[in-house]
């Protein structure tokens, strides 16, 4: 046997493991991709479902989203993501929205408030500054007294005050409250709207007509 021969009979059983190896991975690559085919088609099925149901909405092609019924609905709070929270144009056509529909109390919270900067001047309106006046806040005393009405009026300074929601809408990419104060929504519906950027006159009319149909247990 010569020199070549020992290195073939060296060199091809690698060889030939390297191409089994890559055979078996383009097989198994192509059945995942087979098998999400299906899942990738009935998502992308359901959006175009959904836009296409917004704009009938938003056309107002569909009657029974005309006359929202709103006597379930008391108070909508609204969660936005801190940084799409920036896009003050955004909220405030969402805040429109929201009043000709006839949504007489809303309350709009982020994490950094970054809301309460940018639009306090527009919904100074609806604030109660009252909390800072008045004895009950215990400033100026010898001995503080800080009683429960005092912790009210402090989380109300901060945004964490005021009745519960009866819906709250979330706007951002994680599927959670963005940090809204988790003791204000025991029984709050809460609803995961998308990216502030994308949103759609026809998903809050839609969230808010839905909210409306849903009957809520809230034990004996």
């Amino acid at each position: 046997m010569d020199l070549s021969d020992e290195i073939a009979r060296v060199l091809i059983p690698p060889l030939q493991r390297v191409q089994s190896s890559k055979i078996l991975r383009f097989t198994l690559g192509f059945f995942w991709c087979l098998l999400h085919l299906p899942v990738s088609i009935v998502h992308l099925g359901s959006y175009l479902i959904k836009q296409l149901l917004y704009y009938m909405i938003s056309s107002g092609l569909l009657q029974k989203y005309q006359n929202l019924q709103l006597d379930k609905l008391r108070y909508l709070a609204i969660v936005v993501e801190s940084e799409e929270a920036k896009n003050t144009t955004k909220i405030k056509q969402l805040l429109s929205w929201l009043s000709s529909i006839g949504v007489k109390y809303v309350t709009l919270y982020d994490m950094e408030g970054v809301l309460k900067k940018s639009v306090e001047t527009d919904l100074k309106s609806s604030e109660n500054p009252s909390y800072l006046e008045g004895d009950s806040v215990g400033y100026n005393k010898m001995e503080p007294v800080f009683t429960e009405t005092d912790v009210t009026n402090a989380l109300k300074a901060v945004g964490h005050g005021g009745p519960d929601p009866d819906l709250l809408l979330v706007y951002g990419p994680a599927r959670c409250h963005l940090g809204f104060p988790a003791w204000r929504i025991r029984y709050t519906e809460i609803v995961h709207m998308g990216s502030l950027r994308s949103m759609k006159y026809g998903a809050v009319v839609k969230a808010i007509y839905d909210f409306s149909k849903k009957h809520q247990n809230y034990g004996s």
